[in-house]
């Protein structure tokens, strides 16, 4: 079972999302209501295999929280925000973070984002971090053209999770990602997109 710590941020949106985790993920969930009582709380409870880290708007906080438990413990270390912006999801992952998570996210959403970065991948927001990305510009993950090969051979979500070693619902997502890079209006559309701009 993973173990996440979930630290900082609005409390109602903590706990509201720490109950959701442990019901509908299987995640073992523990939560603090600060930034600075994590690394007591990872030093007496860890390790963790994440610590989210909540970000209110500009609060500075969280990516000195990111930068000292990285430091500290060497862990996985996801920021979720209020603030959905290019530049406030680029300086995260710039700090190292392996993931930035609007708060908009969808619960089922976030927890595939969750499940990714758990599997060691980078969750970027792609409809933030492609606002300045040059005109006509498709940039790929390695994992989203493994799914985009899956994709242009035909291949079911299922088929292409047990290819790739990862969750169904982790395929959902990158699927979900493609169709928006791609400007895609489904699976099909977006395989056939992906062949005429010699993407595979």
């Amino acid at each position: 079972m993973s173990k996440i710590l979930f630290a900082g941020g609005h409390d109602l949106v903590r706990e509201a999302l720490t109950d959701y985790l442990r019901r509908q993920s299987g995640f073992e969930v523990l939560q603090t209501k600060n930034v600075e009582a994590a690394s007591d709380l990872y030093a007496k409870d860890g390790p963790f295999d994440l610590v989210l880290l909540g970000c209110l708007g500009t609060d500075s906080k969280a990516l000195d929280g990111l930068s000292q438990m990285r430091s500290q413990y060497g862990c996985s270390v996801a920021i979720l925000s209020t603030k959905t912006t290019s530049e406030a999801a680029q300086r995260a992952l710039d700090a190292g973070a392996s993931g930035f998570l609007p708060k908009s996210l969808k619960p089922e959403a976030m927890v595939a984002a969750m499940r990714l970065m758990l599997s060691g991948e980078v969750f970027s927001p792609d409809a933030y971090l492609t606002e300045n990305a040059p005109a006509g510009a498709v940039q790929l993950t390695p994992r989203e053209r493994d799914v985009l090969q899956g994709l242009v051979a035909g291949k079911l979500n299922k088929e292409i999770a047990r290819d790739l070693d990862i969750q169904e619902v982790t395929v959902k997502l990158h699927v979900k990602t493609l169709s928006r890079k791609l400007s895609a209006k489904n699976r099909t559309h977006a395989a056939m997109l992906a062949r005429d701009m010699g993407l595979v």
